[in-house]
C-alpha cells in the first residue's frame, strides 16, 4: 500500500482528482492508457463538476467496476452483476466512510477533513474495496475481463 500511496501522491501532484486517480491506478494495473476516459472522468472531480456532491473516490470506484463490466459497443452485454456490484460498492462506501466522515458528499468529507488529509486514505480504502469487489466476482483487475 506505501507503493500505491506513492503513485496516488504523485499523481494528485500532478493536477489529477481522486476520480480521475483511481482510474489511472486501475488502466495501469491493465498495462494501458485512456486519455479520453481520464478527461471525461474530470467531470466527477470534487463531487461532479465541483460541486461537492457525491466523493470522487466513490464515483472513480463506480467507474472501474464498469470498466471491468459494463457495456463498451455494441456488440457487448454489461455483466448482470454490475448493478450488485455498484450496489455493494455503494453501501460499502455509505457504511465505512460515510459514518467516519459525516456522509458521502465530497463536502461532507471536506467538512471533517477540510485539509484534505483525509482523501488520499479514502481514496486507497476505496480502490482496495473496489478490487475486492471485481475479484469476489471473478474479475482480473490486471486484465479487466471476468475470469
Amino acid at each position: 500500500m506505501d507503493d500505491m500511496f506513492f503513485r496516488m501522491a504523485q499523481l494528485k501532484q500532478e493536477g489529477f482528482c481522486c476520480t480521475q486517480i483511481m482510474l489511472i491506478l486501475a488502466l495501469e494495473a491493465q498495462g494501458k492508457t485512456n486519455e479520453d476516459l481520464i478527461r471525461a472522468s474530470g467531470g466527477l472531480c470534487f463531487g461532479v463538476g465541483m460541486s461537492g456532491e457525491i466523493c470522487g473516490c466513490l464515483s472513480g470506484g463506480a467507474c472501474l467496476i464498469s470498466l471491468c463490466a459494463g457495456k463498451g459497443s455494441p456488440s457487448e452485454e454489461a455483466d448482470h452483476r454490475l448493478p450488485l456490484m455498484l450496489n455493494d460498492l455503494i453501501d460499502w462506501f455509505r457504511n465505512t466512510i460515510g459514518d467516519s466522515y459525516g456522509g458521502i458528499r465530497c463536502d461532507d468529507i471536506l467538512t471533517r477533513s477540510p485539509d484534505k488529509s483525509a482523501c488520499g486514505p479514502i481514496a486507497i480504502t476505496t480502490y482496495g474495496r473496489v478490487l475486492e469487489i471485481l475479484l469476489e466476482n471473478g474479475f482480473d483487475p490486471q486484465t479487466g475481463r471476468n475470469d
